[in-house]
């Protein structure tokens, strides 16, 4: 081996520890182990920890206080139309067929005095003499008040009831259930053995008669009853109505339609003690 090939194996022998050494330094360290790092949520503790505790604003809650609210009624209506329509179930049907005309009647009437309202507006708009006009209108209607208040008589297609009492058992609440009846019918006027029937009309029992307004009246009890005949009669004839109750109790009772029906029994105008017209 010659000096010079010495001297390069020499310098190789020197140097190799020295790469060996740095080559082990900057080896990289080692991976922390798993236990090391904190562990990462599943997306169901993520969904669990964003819902609970709740957190609920204050618009928040006023909304389901509303919703709450709403629902409540719409369950109280449907409970309330259930009932109703439960007790139509049961009837039978020439009586719902009664039920129905009675209702299409109403509506009837309800639907002619509108008319007749709009008439009124329509003449007063356009009549050429509004005064005129207006004049005419209060007289007729001082007329009808006339006849509601029973200060003027009246006449016009209607009724008459009977109610034969054989065995002493009407009293003053049936024979008002009748007028009731009658009034939610249409009746415009009646009277009973000679005495007006007005708005406050009161009935009370007197021994084996009754009393209306002070005034004693004895079976049999007559009725004199100014509307629609169509109206009238079936309201009394309802099941379980005016008709039954008294039947129930052993009274006769007779109905009869006509085209004229004559209420002449008057009350006289009553002064008002305190109140007075506030026109000027």
């Amino acid at each position: 081996m010659s000096n010079e090939d010495a001297t390069r194996e020499n310098r190789l022998r020197e140097e190799l520890p020295e790469e060996v050494h740095t080559a082990s330094e900057e080896a990289p360290e080692a991976p922390e182990e798993d236990g090391d790092r904190p562990a990462e949520l599943t997306g169901r503790q993520r969904l669990v920890k964003g819902l609970w505790p709740p957190r609920v604003s204050r618009a928040q809650l006023i909304v389901a206080v509303l919703l709450f609210g709403l629902g409540f009624g719409l369950a109280v209506q449907v409970a309330s139309n259930s009932d109703g329509d439960s007790a139509l179930r049961g009837a039978r049907q020439e009586d719902l067929v009664r039920i129905l005309d009675e209702l299409d009647d109403r509506t009837q009437r309800l639907e002619d005095e509108k008319q007749g309202l709009e008439k009124q507006r329509d003449e007063l708009e356009n009549s050429s003499d509004q005064a005129e006009e207006a004049r005419r209108q209060t007289v007729e209607k001082e007329r009808q008040l006339g006849i509601l208040a029973g200060t003027v008589a009246a006449e016009g297609p209607g009724i008459r009831i009977t109610i034969d009492d054989t065995k002493g058992t009407v009293e003053a609440d049936m024979l008002l259930d009748a007028i009731q009846e009658l009034r939610a019918a249409g009746a415009e006027a009646m009277q009973v053995n000679g005495v007006r029937i007005v708005a406050g009309t009161y009935l009370s029992d007197a021994g084996n008669a009754v009393s209306v307004d002070g005034n004693k009246i004895n079976a049999p009890y007559r009725f004199k009853v100014i509307g629609k005949p169509q109206d009238l009669e079936p309201a009394l004839n309802i099941p379980g109505g005016v008709v039954q109750t008294l039947e129930k109790e052993q009274a006769i009772v007779t109905i009869e339609r006509s085209d004229k029906i004559v209420v002449d029994a008057l009350r006289a105008a009553k002064r008002p003690d305190y109140a007075r017209s506030s026109s000027r």
